[in-house]
């Protein structure tokens, strides 16, 4: 009789956390869906062809955000070329060559709590570092710098995690046969994790597109047009810089909306590209 208790006390217990699942999954999704949805509909309307492909005419009134996509498109460009190299090549020595174990638990430790700084403290100490220290001029490869500091934590600790995914009887091996340390990395290791490199390059892209504090401080907020390494010596406006000076200062939602919709185009298409490309890589990895 107690044993039937129990079961029916276990039972509604089990159905009661079924219940406030189900009410957090559905409020979640519904959030996520109103977002979506409301931002679509304030900004879909307002994208023009000539928004996309003019620049801003101060004297005539015309808005266009050409710069602007320019601008995010060089940022990104620089902050990869920079962050990629250093994260994954400090992820492979941590991993695969450090000796001092506690030294790299340090590191570790230092690189998860850098990820939890705010980006505008990122912004206010590159500032202070690339200007003062540096003599460096308000511009976008300030705020790639930037940015580089602010993803060189992610981009180390998805490579390190992957490159620990690879079974350690691949590199013994690899060993046996008579490979060398680098070697084995580069033709064993590597291709073994690449899809989690992979997937950290371009959720670093998806931080970067939508990083607009730390780039208040260091690239400033012309929507001039440039070439890539004029664009990179020079002030510019990111669209998400782009936003906040549309909405805030010059009281253009609509514009604001527009730029809204763009990049939460681009962060499903971010999105879409990270499980396409891990998908991928593990049927490969897989074959």
């Amino acid at each position: 009789m107690q044993n039937k208790t129990i079961s029916k006390k276990r039972k509604s217990y089990i159905a009661g956390m079924r219940l406030l699942m189900g009410i957090a999954v559905s409020i979640t999704c519904a959030l996520v869906l109103f977002i979506i949805g409301y931002v679509m509909f304030k900004g879909l309307p307002n994208i023009t062809w000539e928004l996309l492909t003019t620049k801003p005419g101060y004297l005539s009134g015309q808005i266009g955000i050409l710069p602007d996509i320019l601008n995010t498109l060089y940022i990104v460009i620089a902050a990869l070329l920079i962050v990629l190299p250093l994260g994954v090549g400090a992820a492979i020595y941590l991993t695969e060559y450090a000796q001092n174990k506690k030294l790299v638990a340090i590191i570790e430790y230092a690189s998860e709590t850098l990820s939890g700084i705010p980006s505008i403290i990122y912004g206010l100490v590159g500032m202070m570092i690339f200007f003062q220290f540096f003599g460096m001029e308000t511009s976008l490869l300030a705020g790639a710098l930037t940015l580089v500091i602010m993803n060189l934590p992610t981009v180390m600790r998805t490579t390190q995690e992957s490159l620990k995914t690879v079974p350690q009887s691949y590199r013994e091996g690899a060993f046996g046969l008579g490979a060398g340390k680098w070697r084995v990395v580069r033709t064993v290791v590597l291709p073994g994790c690449v899809d989690g490199i992979i997937t950290g390059c371009i959720l670093s892209v998806g931080r970067i597109l939508g990083e607009s504090a730390a780039l208040l401080y260091t690239a400033g907020f012309a929507h001039s047009l440039n070439n890539f390494w004029e664009g990179l010596s020079s002030p510019g406006a990111t669209l998400t810089v782009a936003l906040y000076v549309y909405a805030k200062d010059n009281g253009e939602f609509q514009v604001a909306f527009a730029i809204a919709a763009i990049l939460m185009i681009l962060t499903v298409l971010i999105n879409l590209t990270v499980t396409f490309v891990g998908n991928y890589f593990k049927k490969r990895r897989n074959i």
